[in-house]
């Protein structure tokens, strides 16, 4: 691999730089270092996915190849970090996504933005391909198409359903069909497809269940094919769009979507969604705008509420924190149901300059609390590891934290009941670990 530097060259863009820019190396480190005690009911691993351009270089941030970066808890004890690329054909430099006449090819992707693990198979995920599935370990495995039966690319951000164990997810693509969504049965088998009718090829990052219900986003950032030659990101802002919410039973078809306008925005992710009185809530960082000027710039994402009366057509739309915030999180028992507290990442200056500290709400209340790790000190996305025989808030939170002064980064686990206290453990480990997407942890 291309040897990296953590340079602040400010002449590059701000992915390529400080802890953005990728790592050079994988490695294998045991018996780490902890400060403070791992709780020993914790048992299993850590996982986080990520870009790290292979070259060193990429041209927009969510372009990367993609790296998964692993710690493993037990008996009290953090027992290894590791970290491996997702061994994917674009990281072999096999093959194009899309070639010079629009086709597509669902096999060539980085893999590079969430890991789930449903029904003993863990997955690298990255919205515009199939899945990769890989060992605990962290080594690649290989594709996965749900045995022949998923055609389309998988969204990122699957639902599990707390109840029933299925998996809920879509997939879009920028030719027709442009959105599709699946369902998988608790042990893996994926039981149904359904065409959705939307207008046009949108990039539709996540979506919304909740106990009877799927909501989709159908929102105003659309496939540019010119910029897709161009090798960049691409999809833009389009104000001719519009922007609108589908509402369609969990047993139900595209003829059953009832659609409703909302205010034209972006939504890279919701926190949850939950039914409430007749009414569907959706708690949703919302930005007001997206790609809409040259290189990423654009306005801070806010919490936000929308309360929809499908009956009425109408939606409700609340600001709850005036905060920017994202990779919003809540304990995996609640997704899709009522729900009390959940967990966000709070920027304070803006993307590539900024100090981030974590933010605990409670929807109930209206209260927060911020956990703020000290100056250089920059946590990631927080993931909740819930502990058997407790209620919503009974739990850990897992993050990774870069410390800026030592050019590194710690493994840190807080408890979410206390949630400004000092870490319960904080684990050293052995090289910094890049900001990334998305993670979860995988108990044994």
């Amino acid at each position: 691999m291309t040897s990296v530097s953590t340079t602040a060259d400010t002449r590059l863009p701000f992915f390529l730089r400080g802890n953005y820019a990728p790592v050079a190396d994988e490695i294998i480190a045991d018996n780490l270092t902890v400060t403070g005690a791992v709780p020993p009911e914790l048992r299993g691993r850590f996982i986080r996915n990520g870009p790290n351009p292979s070259s060193g270089a990429s041209p927009h941030w969510f372009l990367g190849d993609g790296m998964l970066h692993g710690v493993e808890l037990g008996d009290g004890d953090a027992r290894w970090y590791r970290n491996r690329y997702v061994r994917t054909r674009s990281l072999a430099g096999e093959g194009t996504y899309v070639d010079d006449q629009g086709r597509v090819d669902l096999t060539v992707g980085v893999a590079n933005t969430h890991v789930v693990e449903h029904a003993g198979r863990i997955l690298a995920l990255v919205e515009s391909s199939l899945p990769y599935e890989v060992t605990p370990e962290l080594e690649t495995v290989g594709r996965y198409d749900f045995g022949g039966r998923l055609a389309t690319a998988m969204t990122a951000h699957p639902k599990l359903d707390p109840s029933t164990g299925e998996l809920h997810f879509f997939g879009y693509g920028f030719a027709p069909p442009y959105l599709t969504y699946h369902v998988a049965d608790r042990d893996g088998t994926l039981i149904r497809s359904e065409v959705i009718s939307v207008a046009g090829p949108t990039m539709i990052h996540d979506f919304n269940l909740t106990e009877h219900h799927v909501v989709f986003m159908d929102l105003p950032v659309v496939f540019d094919f010119e910029l897709a030659m161009q090798g960049t990101m691409p999809y833009r802002w389009d104000d001719s769009y519009g922007a609108r919410l589908g509402v369609m039973p969990r047993g139900g078809t595209d003829a059953d979507v009832r659609w409703v306008d909302i205010e034209p925005c972006y939504v890279f992710h919701p926190m949850n969604a939950y039914e409430s009185g007749g009414a569907i809530v959706l708690d949703v960082v919302r930005y007001p705008r997206l790609w809409d000027r040259s290189g990423d710039e654009f306005d801070p994402a806010r919490l936000t509420r929308w309360t929809v009366d499908v009956d009425a057509g109408t939606v409700k739309e609340e600001q709850l924190d005036d905060r920017a915030t994202e990779f919003p999180r809540v304990a995996p028992d609640v997704v899709g149901r009522p729900y009390r507290y959940g967990y966000a990442v709070e920027t304070v200056d803006g993307i590539g300059e900024s100090h981030m500290a974590l933010v605990k709400y409670d929807v109930e209340t209206g209260g927060s609390e911020v956990h703020d790790f000290g100056p250089g000190n920059e946590p990631a996305e927080a993931v909740f590891a819930p502990v058997a025989g407790g209620g919503e808030d009974h739990g850990y939170l897992m993050t990774y934290v870069y410390d800026a002064a030592r050019d590194t980064s710690d493994f840190v686990i807080l408890a979410a009941e206390d949630f400004t206290a000092p870490p319960v453990a904080a684990v050293a480990l052995p090289q910094r670990v890049p900001f990334g997407f998305h993670g979860s942890w995988v108990p044994d």
